[in-house]
């Protein structure tokens, strides 16, 4: 009998780009495969699942480490900045997962189907075993990527029900908040979808605020509760990430990769982008194509 592993690993291997990610028909679903430990990678995360089926990873938020393998799902429920690492993945062994983003339109339906429930404590990382229902959803979506005149008909009734096992489960608690259609966090995530599609813009805090319905002031402290950063500090971290993506997968300089993203001093980018990847630009670049060379 196939299994989600089984399912992941095949369509993983079959499709997988050059850094390992292979998005499926359905949308927000995408497995990842690694056949050798990564670097360490910076991104902005988004709310998502990730479902481990093999080998192990590292995901460090602020001052907070988890780490995890098979059999665990990690939760975020916030735009938060990530650090992540494969820790352990192997040419015969790989580092399989699935990852979802999260609907909150599909979750307040939900929520509000399912009535009063614990809400957790707001924290954006979680990391629990995957109930066996996720995982057993999970894969009868996995299984549509075999008939694919199925996916249009039938991902969506999958989607909604895996997102209910979800709720359901041990990730429920913490997750709930992304049903408020009203609180905090999906205020907060109005004003951060702005931030993502316009980061090289300039964005006044007060434009933010009003996008997300408060006062600047009340803006500010949400947002650094929901994003634990300030309104700065999270775009320039976009900006960071996406300058380095720039310059490592479509080798543009670390000049125009500066301006591209908004900067106006490329002496002030090379601190900023030296100070959150520990190397200036070029240096960075030059040590991620080594160590890239080197597990080849």
């Amino acid at each position: 009998m196939t299994t989600l592993l089984d399912a992941v690993h095949r369509y993983a291997q079959a499709h997988a780009n050059s850094s390992g990610l292979a998005p499926t028909p359905i949308p927000g679903l995408t497995t990842v495969r690694a056949t050798a430990p990564s670097g360490l990678v910076h991104a902005m995360s988004q709310p998502l699942v990730c479902l481990v089926l093999q080998g192990h990873k590292q995901v460090t938020m602020g001052l907070q480490s988890f780490a995890f393998g098979a059999g665990d799902s990690l939760l975020i429920t916030a735009d938060v900045p990530t650090v992540n690492q494969i820790t352990q993945a192997s040419i015969g062994t790989p580092y399989l997962s699935l990852v979802l983003e999260l609907d909150p339109a599909v979750i307040a339906d939900l929520v509000l189907q399912m009535g009063a429930a614990p809400v957790a404590a707001h924290t954006p990382v979680r990391v629990a075993p995957t109930d066996a229902e996720v995982a057993d959803t999970a894969l009868r979506l996995m299984r549509l990527m075999d008939r694919p005149a199925s996916v249009p008909v039938l991902h969506a009734p999958l989607l909604r029900e895996l997102h209910y096992w979800l709720l359901a489960g041990k990730h429920g608690p913490a997750m709930r908040r992304l049903g408020w259609p009203d609180g905090h966090s999906q205020r907060v995530a109005r004003a951060v979808a702005v931030l993502r599609a316009d980061f090289a813009q300039p964005l006044p805090v007060e434009h933010l605020a009003a996008v997300a319905g408060m006062s600047p002031s009340s803006f500010h402290q949400h947002f650094r509760s929901v994003t634990s950063l300030s309104p700065r500090q999270f775009q320039k971290q976009l900006r960071l990430i996406e300058s380095r993506r720039l310059m490592q997968s479509e080798g543009v300089s670390a000049s125009s990769a500066a301006f591209a993203v908004g900067y106006e001093s490329v002496s002030q980018f090379t601190r900023e982008y030296g100070r959150m990847f520990g190397l200036p630009p070029v240096k960075d670049t030059e040590a991620l194509k080594s160590w890239a060379e080197a597990v080849a």
